[in-house]
């Protein structure tokens, strides 16, 4: 991190501050006391004072209890970011927020000096430590921005001041918060406000509901338009920018991801990178955790474990996946609830349901009090469940050798339970 001086934190975060004896500046900002390295400032969070004698053991220049976490994790964000010269690329979207971040970071880190959010390291907590990290000699800040309502984006980067932006899609998420697929777009186009006057900004062409908050003082680089898909059979991956064609070779088989790799290209083009030389870090592109993490079964099956969120959009996209993925592999869905959709969510659970009926799903096991609208009479197997434990359980008599298993849901459902028993799991 750009090293900030304790006097400076003091100003900054009204709190507790207690400092080290040989300590006059932090070099790193951590809220879990077992990360600390030393020179760091440790920040208390919720009942996280308890552990400040554990950070100052593991070497940590000073202690801050603050009367407001996330506005001094904000303040102290902001206060490195204002240090930095790096170019801040904000990306946001309904879907393949995170996912386009890994992508666009493993391809940039060739040529510029790049770092980008952990995880989803993308909210309040999040932002401000990912912005703690940069360095002095950091070029270009990779910036996942996430929001579950109206006002959360534009609070993000106002202090982490972002000077592109890309939104990967439009879709019904958080309609619970935003009542509409336009509120979806209101909240997400955020990110465009905050950009300086002539920045570049990476959009969807089929989103008619973003169409109202683009600003014309903006370029923008349109995903279906100015870039397409042009081939995408693993591993090769073909991308049209304008008239040229890119190619590369990328880890993954999933026409999801395909499409996350597009917007990532677009905007590794927007920043000026070669783009002849944008397969250099292909072969480094590593997703976080549960998106789509590939694994094993017996009998040659295997387990798609995709139980980060869920969304319709998703849903479909990765039950599309999980037949590319099948073969002639029997195909067994078992999908939690997908949460924060309003009034219309039954509706949402039903379409996934008819979808996954004229996929040809074997078998779907419903987890929820919504997954029943998943159970469509088109497939020749099914079960509802209330939670992840009795998935598992009926998991014991329905597995077969060799299926395919795809485990998604939204977070509330916790259906990494799922993926986790499946190891207890003797299949027939």
């Amino acid at each position: 991190m750009i090293p900030l001086d304790l006097d400076q934190i003091e100003e900054l975060c009204p709190g507790a501050l207690d400092r080290a004896p040989w300590a006059d500046a932090a070099t790193g900002v951590k809220i879990d006391s077992r990360r600390i390295e030393e020179g760091d400032l440790f920040v208390v969070v919720g009942d996280g004072a308890a552990f400040r004698r554990h950070a100052f053991a593991r070497g940590a220049a000073a202690t801050l209890v603050p009367e407001n976490a996330f506005a001094a994790l904000a303040a102290l964000g902001g206060a490195v970011r204002a240090r930095s010269r790096a170019e801040v690329v904000g990306i946001t979207g309904s879907t393949g927020k995170t996912s386009t971040k890994d992508i666009l970071a493993a391809l940039c880190r060739p040529h510029r000096r790049t770092i980008a959010n952990e995880a989803s390291y993308n909210a309040e907590l999040g932002v401000p430590l990912t912005l703690c990290r940069l360095e002095a000699d950091t070029e270009l800040l990779i910036l996942e921005l996430a929001m579950r309502g109206l006002g959360q984006i534009a609070e993000l980067c106002a202090f982490a001041r972002p000077t592109a932006g890309v939104i990967t899609n439009i879709a019904p998420v958080h309609l619970e918060l935003v009542g509409s697929v336009a509120g979806v777009a209101r909240a997400k186009s955020e990110l465009l406000a905050a950009l300086p006057a002539q920045a570049w900004a990476v959009v969807p062409a089929a989103a008619p509901e973003l169409e109202p908050f683009l600003r014309p003082d903006l370029r923008y680089v349109r995903v279906g338009e100015d870039v397409r898909l042009e081939r995408f059979q693993p591993p090769a991956l073909s991308v049209a920018i304008g008239e040229e064609v890119v190619e590369l070779d990328v880890p993954f088989t999933a026409r999801y991801q395909a499409a996350n790799a597009v917007t990532a290209i677009a905007a590794y083009a927007a920043l000026g990178l070669p783009t002849g030389a944008a397969g250099r870090g292909a072969a480094d592109i590593a997703f976080s955790r549960w998106r789509g993490d590939e694994l094993p079964l017996p009998g040659g099956g295997i387990l798609v474990n995709d139980v980060w969120n869920a969304n319709p959009v998703s849903m479909r996209a990765a039950l599309e996946h999980l037949v590319d993925l099948a073969g002639a592999r029997r195909t067994v869905a078992v999908l939690g609830d997908m949460a924060e959709l309003g009034p219309d969510a039954p509706r949402f659970h039903a379409d996934v349901g008819a979808e996954a009926g004229r996929l040809g799903i074997d078998v779907v096991i419903g987890v929820g009090p919504l997954a029943g609208g998943y159970l469509d009479p088109r497939i020749p197997e099914t079960h509802s469940v209330d939670s992840a434990p009795q998935a598992v359980d009926a998991l014991r008599t329905i597995l077969r050798d060799g299926d395919a298993v795809l485990v998604k849901g939204s977070r509330a459902m916790r259906m990494e339970r799922i993926a986790d028993g499946l190891s207890l799991v003797n299949v027939a």
